[in-house]
């Protein structure tokens, strides 16, 4: 799905959103639900061709596989911490949303002490004695 389409599909989805809203406003929330997942995957396939360059890249570099694979991870709680946050925010909710977005963050902060502590390592190992 490219950009016009996914727009296109938008714009038809909130006019079809802002006219159910006012009869059933739960129908209206499950419709904007629905399209966010919906575009979600019918991305999944340009983002796995992302991975598999960003691997062949590493093995060619001699990264270990260990600190791609982390990174990826990270990227993947930020995309999912804030598409969760914005289907709550969409109902209404901006409380429960910026608490999924400090857990993402949480998160994403376990998730980078490794490399942190691999960076840090370095530099310090680069440092006169």
């Amino acid at each position: 799905m490219d950009i016009l389409q996914i727009v296109g599909i938008g714009l038809l989805t909130t006019v079809l959103i802002l006219v159910i809203r006012e009869q059933k406003p739960m129908f209206a929330f499950l419709l904007a639900a629905f399209l966010g997942v919906a575009i979600f995957l019918s991305l999944i396939g340009k983002i796995d061709n992302v991975v598999s360059v960003l691997e062949e890249l590493a093995d060619r570099s001699g990264i270990p596989a260990v600190y791609l694979k982390t990174m990826l991870k990270i990227i993947g709680i930020a995309y999912i911490a804030e598409f969760g946050a914005q289907i709550v925010r969409d109902a209404g909710m901006e409380s429960i949303a910026s608490k999924i977005e400090f857990a993402g963050k949480i998160l994403i902060l376990v998730m980078a002490v490794p490399i942190i502590s691999v960076i840090i390592e370095t530099v310090l190992n680069l440092l006169p004695a």
